[in-house]
């Protein structure tokens, strides 16, 4: 689950962070009033708000000139003009694709003036199995250029879950990155705020990009991405609270309601499946067989070993809603999931949705030869409806037909 940078700083704030002033808005007369309140005598920035990166360097979708989503606002006017802009408009950056993003709320942040920008993160190393704290001095919007041309600048430094990262270590990376010792305690109260978040809110991802060093000297948390463990939801109340349904892909919203696992993507040949593994050789299968004719897998989804009737017949109509999609993938291995009832789900799905486009389906497994009577026995009724021998045929098969 991603959160908004605004709540993202909130929550390190709490842990101890320094973080500066802002005011959430939603009208143009809003960020006229956090300019009074938060300029004193100087400028603000008003930023956009949306679940992406790279904001300060993208473009509103329709604006004539070029206009991002992080704006310096010298004057009171300047702030209300640029907030009634961004909030008139979609965001584009890489990594909302070309239709941008709504922008629907923006901060109104007192201009800390940096000097100069840092980056810091804590994640989950895998090939160590602990949490790191990552840091960079080349912080800022380059950071991904730092990580893959000059990978040497980030500094890493593993800690135990248990104890969480020691004062030392996070004192001893400040050091290392070259702040001077007053600047160096307030780097560490932020690392450690960091790190704290991270473990006791069970993020996958805690960032602070920039990290950034005032005029006056001091360190204060300019931006910050925060993103959860959808798993860990139920443990932490307040996060789940902060979740904005707008921002997230309505059709993946309703699949998460039916608990299914699933995310939408830009092919042609809708795919259901039962387990991640199973399902991502699915995607690349397709993927394997179809590129050449431009046919690759329209969704990942992962109906889960505890699927019933009713959570398949909803994914079916997911995968249907998608007008991209020329055809649909049944792909099963009943080891706790019965391949029966993913048939009976099959035959009610046709029943109620109707088949507009061909369905392919491979089963293996638990119940498998009453799943192929229950096919077999509705062949006239569902004639949309087409069983593989196994997974390379149907493969074969539905790439062929959404040709």
């Amino acid at each position: 689950m991603k959160v908004h940078e605004y709540q993202a700083k909130e929550l390190l704030a709490a842990a101890g962070a320094n973080v500066p002033a802002h005011v959430l808005c939603k009208t143009p007369d809003e960020a006229a009033a956090a300019f009074d309140k938060l300029s004193n005598g100087g400028g603000v920035m008003v930023k956009a708000q949306i679940h992406a990166g790279g904001r300060g360097a993208g473009q509103l979708k329709g604006y004539a000139d070029k206009l991002g989503g992080v704006k310096f606002a010298p004057t009171r006017e300047k702030a209300k003009a640029l907030a009634e802009t961004m909030l008139k408009h979609s965001l584009v950056t890489l990594q909302t694709g070309p239709e941008g993003q709504p922008i629907r709320k923006v901060i109104v942040q007192a201009d800390a003036e940096p000097e100069k920008e840092y980056y810091v993160a804590v994640v989950f190393d895998r090939a160590i199995g602990q949490p790191v704290l990552m840091a960079s001095a080349a912080g800022g919007m380059d950071i991904e250029k730092v990580a893959h041309e000059t990978p040497e600048k980030i500094l890493k430094v593993p800690f135990s879950p248990e104890t969480g990262l020691q004062p030392f270590q996070a004192r001893r990376m400040a050091y290392e990155l070259g702040f001077t010792p007053e600047q160096a305690a307030k780097a560490e109260k932020i690392m450690l705020a960091l790190s704290k978040v991270y473990l006791e809110k069970d993020a996958t991802l805690a960032e602070v990009n920039p990290l950034a060093v005032t005029k006056k000297g001091d360190v204060v948390v300019l931006d910050a991405k925060i993103d959860f463990d959808d798993n860990a939801l139920f443990r932490h109340k307040d996060v789940e609270a902060l979740r904005d349904l707008d921002e997230e892909n309505p059709v993946e919203v309703r699949a998460g309601k039916a608990s299914l696992n699933f995310i939408q993507l830009d092919g042609t040949v809708g795919c259901l499946v039962n387990g991640a593994g199973l399902a991502m050789a699915t995607m690349d299968i397709v993927n394997h067989h179809g590129k050449q004719y431009g046919v690759g897998p329209a969704n990942f989804l992962d109906v889960g070993g505890g699927v019933t009737a009713e959570n398949a017949v909803e994914a079916f109509r997911i995968i249907l809603s998608d007008p991209k999609v020329k055809a649909i993938f049944v792909n099963v291995f009943g080891g706790i999931a019965s391949c029966a009832r993913i048939a009976d789900a099959l035959v009610k799905a046709g029943r109620e949705v109707g088949f507009q486009v061909p369905v392919v389906v491979r089963l293996e497994g638990n119940e498998v030869e009453k799943a192929r009577e229950i096919l077999n026995g509705v062949k006239a009724e569902l004639p949309a409806i087409r069983v593989a021998p196994g997974l390379t045929e149907g493969a074969k098969m539905v790439v062929e037909l959404a040709k």
